[in-house]
């Protein structure tokens, strides 16, 4: 009898108690080996059922049931063992009631207070609202480390409160069901809880997005009579020949989730009646271990031989087990024109895909002992704290990876974002604000420069470099992936488009009012001809943007209103001028260069085949269009030139002179920021007075990359230009070639 102290409001609430105690009691007895197990629950149920019996649910049940469902889910979905049970039936008690840790730590130990401490610290982790997020994070993950029991209950205690949701308020039920979709689903998915992760998923959706879930559920219940007949079908053959085979098994089919109908909808673009695979047939088998995988594969042959596969489709988990530890058969095949999934496993496999890693202890040396299950958490704990381990990588697959499709990123200052995979830094941007996403230049993401096209990661943290100068940019296009970044700058685009086409008009409008000449759709078509420009608005924006040089226009190009096309001139063959300029005057003029005396009228560049430097044995060679190359006499290439080019050769030597600078090229990369070129000719000229011999620098995608060639004495002046260079804001590299 419960003691009076605890009797609930009436005698049906007690009965109904009692009976949700027993059923438990019944589920958790194959897994209890001693007397002290029993007692321990016994106790637990007794110590909540007083904490809580002034408490009851939204739903106005004794607060109690509450508590008896969530170890009922540890027990028979999870598959956990008797400490869990006693941590489920106490997992509110800390953080609603007068009980004290102390209290529970007096009466069941260190084990299950930590447990309990563990549960009501991460209580608030999950609220999506909190700009703690990143923080809230790191205290789950290191619960994990602590006892992965911790995060199993929660999870328990999570789809029982989704269950219960229809007596929340709207407000909370939207809250509730966005953390579980967000968070609890992929977690669920990731422990390799398959059934559950599919009832999360379905119930949030029930409350996110109610009209579709009704609309769907409608449909599979429309469809159930025709879709049974259909699988009774499907089954019948193979049915008969795995009897013939001797084998044991199970085999039937169950409809898809809800959610997961849904989401084929949406990937794929189709209506509900398009879904082929609304359902999927399972056969489960009896197999002892040591033929599991010769069975499985052995049914695969049977229903391949009475329907055609998809060897594309074939997924074998079974030589090749999931990171999660599911193992099974999939394959696809095809009947009446329908394709079926099929899901081929065995008891021991079926169990662990419902129940998850929790399923493996019971497996592990022919024993139900709570210990090897202990043995599992600390494997996983392991796992959780080898930063090499890819088995179950949880900064990876649980932070970082918690979705294929969607993925989540942090602003500095912990503020949750929502954004498709693929999405970039850019994307980011114009997420938290457009005018942000128009004036953006660059990110840090993890404290790192990144250029716009940066694709981010689950969990990473963005900062926005931004510039008032900066203006949206056709290429941008390339590396956006969301709807609204796209529309965004379509639309930037297209204005600044339409205002450089007037202003371009003008420009032409000016220039042709000079020359005399009348403005005429004829004439603006010949323009548009001769500059090879796609249209009429084209050739105004490209003369707008410098593209186009109008001074090049004089009289004689036009007649009345049309355009005469000038006549080609004469090609001349530079090569053979240069040929002769060689062998007439610079081979003879210049046989000896020497480095300080002739810098200023002799252009040279060293050669980046060899990169010879003060003190190489060198020698000059005469180019066609970039001056004179100084080679180091061994390299790769000077055989050839001096054997084949020996007329166009120049000796060379160094002058020893400390006051004498040397050649050298540095390759420098950086945010592209209006201003950044000045800001390192200010440094190299200004401030280390160095002279600089040239500069070119490339941009793309927001990043540029330029390489500056210059003159420096020593080693010793090139080093500490460098260092004050990397020191710039926005620049990421500086590299001597």
């Amino acid at each position: 009898m419960l003691p009076n102290p605890v009797v609930p409001d009436t005698e049906q609430e007690r009965k109904e108690i009692l009976k949700r105690y027993r059923h438990l009691l019944r589920v958790i007895k194959p897994r209890i080996v001693n007397d002290e197990q029993k007692k321990m629950i016994r106790k637990a149920f007794e110590m909540a059922l007083e904490a809580h019996k002034e408490m009851r649910r939204k739903s106005g049940e004794p607060y109690i049931m509450h508590p008896l469902a969530v170890a009922q889910i540890v027990a028979e979905e999870m598959g956990l063992g008797p400490t869990s049970v006693t941590c489920a039936l106490l997992h509110d008690t800390v953080e609603d009631t007068e009980i004290t840790l102390d209290d529970i730590r007096k009466e069941f130990g260190d084990t299950v207070a930590k447990i309990v401490d563990g549960l009501t610290k991460i209580s608030g982790v999950f609220d999506l609202r909190s700009s703690q997020q990143a923080e809230n994070f790191r205290k789950l993950i290191l619960s994990l480390t602590d006892d992965m029991r911790v995060i199993l209950i929660k999870l328990a205690d999570r789809l029982h409160n989704m269950r219960t949701l229809d007596h929340m308020p709207r407000n909370k039920q939207l809250k509730v069901a966005s953390e579980t979709s967000f968070l609890y689903a992929p977690l669920a998915h990731r422990l390799g809880f398959y059934e559950i992760k599919s009832e999360l998923e379905d119930l949030a959706m029930k409350y996110t997005d109610t009209d579709t879930y009704r609309f769907i559920a409608k449909k599979l219940n429309e469809t159930k009579r025709e879709r049974n007949r259909f699988i009774n079908e499907f089954i019948k053959p193979i049915e008969e020949k795995l009897k013939q085979e001797g084998l044991k098994f199970k085999i039937y089919g169950r409809p898809k989730s809800i959610y997961s109908i849904w989401n084929k909808m949406k990937t794929k673009g189709v209506e509900f009646e398009q879904v082929y695979d609304l359902f999927a047939i399972r056969v489960i088998l009896d197999s002892p271990p040591e033929r599991e995988k010769a069975d499985c594969w052995k049914v695969y042959s049977i229903i391949t031989d009475f329907y055609r596969p998809n060897p594309s489709r074939l997924r074998d988990w079974i030589s090749n087990p999931k990171t999660n530890g599911y193992e099974a058969l999939h394959t696809t095949v095809l009947k009446d024109g329908r394709w079926v999934e099929v899901q081929i496993r065995t008891e021991r496999m079926h169990e662990i895909a419902e129940k998850g890693y929790a399923a493996h202890w019971k497996y592990k040396e022919g024993t139900n002992s709570e210990s090897a299950l202990d043995e599992w958490l600390t494997k996983m704990r392991e796992i959780i704290n080898n930063p090499d381990s890819n088995a179950l990588d949880f900064i990876d697959d649980f932070r970082l990876n918690l979705f294929s499709h969607e993925i989540y990123v942090f602003t500095p200052k912990g503020q949750l974002k929502r954004l498709a995979s693929g999405a970039t830094a850019l994307d980011f941007a114009f997420d938290i604000h457009t005018d942000i996403g128009m004036t953006c230049i660059g990110a840090k993401v993890n404290h790192k420069l990144v250029p716009l096209s940066h694709k981010l990661k689950n969990g990473d943290t963005v900062e926005i470099i931004t510039s008032r100068k900066q203006k949206p940019k056709e290429d941008w296009l390339n590396y956006v992936v969301t709807g609204k970044a796209k529309a965004k700058i379509k639309a930037a685009l297209k204005e600044e488009k339409k205002q450089a086409a007037q202003e371009g008009r003008s420009m032409l409008e000016r220039r042709l009012r000079a020359l005399k000449v009348p403005l005429s759709p004829n004439l603006v078509n010949d323009l548009a001809q001769y500059f090879k420009a796609d249209s009429v608005q084209d050739l105004y924006v490209n003369i707008a943007r410098k593209k186009i040089d109008l001074k090049t226009l004089s009289k004689e190009h036009f007649d009345g209103d049309r355009l005469i096309l000038p006549k080609e001139t004469p090609r001349i063959d530079k090569k053979d001028v240069f040929e002769d300029t060689v062998r007439n005057t610079l081979q003879k003029n210049a046989e000896l260069l020497i480095f300080g005396d002739n810098m200023g009228r002799i252009d040279y560049k060293f050669a980046n085949c060899c990169n010879p430097i003060p003190g190489d044995d060198v020698f000059g060679f005469i180019t066609i269009n970039e001056g004179i190359k100084i080679h180091k006499t061994n390299c790769p290439n000077a055989t050839q030139l001096m054997s084949n080019y020996g007329y166009r050769i120049i000796k060379t030597r160094w002058n020893n002179q400390h006051e004498i600078a040397f050649l050298t090229e540095l390759k420098v990369s950086g945010i592209d920021d209006i201003g950044v070129m000045n800001k390192i000719t200010n440094i190299i000229s200004g401030e280390m007075k160095i002279n600089m011999r040239s500069i070119s620098f490339e941009s793309q995608d927001g990043i540029f990359e330029g390489i500056i060639t210059l003159f420096v004495h020593d080693t010793t002046q090139l080093e500490e230009l460098i260092e004050k260079l990397k020191k710039l804001e926005g620049i990421l590299s500086v590299t001597r070639q």
